[in-house]
């Protein structure tokens, strides 16, 4: 019996085709980790920055470092460390004849204040004059020419205005046009000007003795200069000066006129 192998080969080869063919129309199996197998996508624009993390050692973001250079302000003083406190009380020995007390103000003009003080307790003011004093406004003096053009030998001071009233025994501080330009020269009003406020550095007031104040010789200058004889911090306990002391020169007599000057004919 003859067999033919023809037939055979022919249908395998069929078979063959047939199988891989349906193998490329099949679905490829899925992918167990596509994020990880999938190349990232390209970038078009820059991701976020992302913040570091705060050092261990750096102030959290309440808190506030201070500053370098800042200096803590001193607490202003209240009334009841300097009213009637001798060491800020003032006093002025005048030639018109008896001690002014003046209550000074720290709270509001503190260099202003100090620098008083200081220059009383090196005897700067004991002698000098009141060279211009307007009847009806105020005497000022503090200066040892008498003139109005000197001071002492410290550096001008910063202004300290403040909301203090030039009323009638104010003490306050002279200048030149500069507002930081006050140095030893004082006045006291004789009458309130309320268009010195905020414009010069009132630091205090009389408390007593205005009547030595008043009767201070008027002028600009005036004939006869009325004199500071000694000034003094009240806390140091100086004494009033002798009333020998508390005297000023008279002033010069007016000359005579006679009754030949009066029938002269007039130059």
């Amino acid at each position: 019996m003859t067999f033919s192998f023809r037939p055979m080969i022919l249908t395998a080869m069929a078979f063959g085709l047939a199988a891989a063919a349906a193998a490329q129309e099949a679905p490829p199996a899925p992918n167990p980790m596509p994020d990880a197998a999938q190349p990232a996508p390209p970038i078009e624009a820059p991701a976020p920055p992302v913040a570091a993390p705060p050092a261990a050692d750096a102030p959290a973001a309440t808190e506030t470092a201070p500053a370098a250079a800042a200096t803590p302000a001193a607490p202003a003083m209240t009334p009841d460390q300097y009213i009637n406190n001798p060491e800020y009380m003032l006093n002025l020995d005048l030639s018109t004849g008896g001690r002014v007390v003046i209550q000074l103000y720290p709270n509001v003009a503190p260099n202003h204040v100090e620098r008083l003080k200081q220059l009383a307790r090196a005897g700067f003011y004991d002698g000098i004059k009141f060279h211009r004093v307007i009847d009806g406004f105020m005497a000022q003096t503090g200066d040892p020419s008498a003139t109005g053009q000197g001071g002492s030998q410290l550096p001008d001071l910063k202004a300290e205005f403040n909301v203090t009233p030039h009323l009638r025994g104010t003490l306050s501080m002279a200048r030149a046009e500069n507002e930081d330009s006050a140095n030893s020269q004082f006045f006291i009003m004789l009458q309130p000007r309320f268009a010195l406020d905020r414009r010069y550095t009132a630091f205090g007031r009389v408390v007593s003795g205005m009547q030595y104040v008043d009767t201070i010789q008027k002028g600009e200058p005036p004939a006869v200069m009325s004199r500071m004889v000694q000034v003094s911090v009240a806390a140091d306990n100086k004494p009033v000066p002798p009333a020998s002391m508390l005297l000023e020169a008279a002033p010069p007599p007016a000359a005579e006129i006679t009754a030949d000057q009066l029938n002269a004919p007039i130059r």
